[in-house]
């Protein structure tokens, strides 16, 4: 039973590496239509046309990617995780901490309006599920985070775009700044 579950993972490993250049695309054409700090949530013919199949599987039908086969599990850059669907501002790199579990993984959100939790027993689990306040899934939250906020926000990267702290001005973030004159 092992070996099965290794090699379902390492299929969908595999397409997930292929589809990766594609996110990367769809990304940055997202880029010029989302405004910042957020949007109304487009219709859902609207989402199939802007997002990847993964993007929207993930976001509109509460899918889920692979561990450690996703854009942005292991991204240290400095900056901010916005909505891929509205563009509105979910967690800061600050926040962003190595769980081990092959998700960006956060200890808390940007700001807490931007996010609702909701109870998800799917897959015979009781787990908190994330979504972004347009209605997005973005993950799910743990309680076993390390300190301060002993949370684990561990996000599908396919529900993010990545924006660098030398971009946030010029995409329309620079709020966000100041976050990042204290490090």
């Amino acid at each position: 039973m092992a070996l099965v579950g290794a090699q379902v993972f390492l299929t969908r490993a595999g397409a997930q590496k292929q589809e990766e250049k594609t996110v990367e695309t769809k990304t940055t054409a997202a880029q010029t239509s989302s405004s910042p700090g957020g949007t109304a949530k487009p219709s859902d013919e609207e989402l199939k046309k802007k997002l990847t199949p993964q993007q929207y599987y993930v976001t509109q039908k509460c899918g889920a990617e692979p561990a450690f086969n996703n854009a942005y599990w292991n991204n240290h850059a400095p900056g901010i995780y916005v909505d891929i669907v509205t563009g509105e501002p979910l967690f800061s790199s600050l926040e962003k901490f190595d769980s081990g579990s092959g998700w960006p993984s956060f200890t808390k959100p940007i700001a807490k309006e931007h996010v609702a939790e909701k109870s998800d027993s799917s897959h015979g689990m009781d787990r908190t599920e994330v979504q972004s306040s347009g209605g997005s899934h973005l993950g799910h939250v743990f309680d076993d985070g390390p300190a301060p906020t002993g949370l684990r926000y561990c996000i599908n990267s396919a529900s993010l775009r990545f924006i660098p702290v030398d971009k946030l001005k010029e995409e329309g973030y620079g709020q966000f700044l100041p976050l990042f004159d204290k490090k």
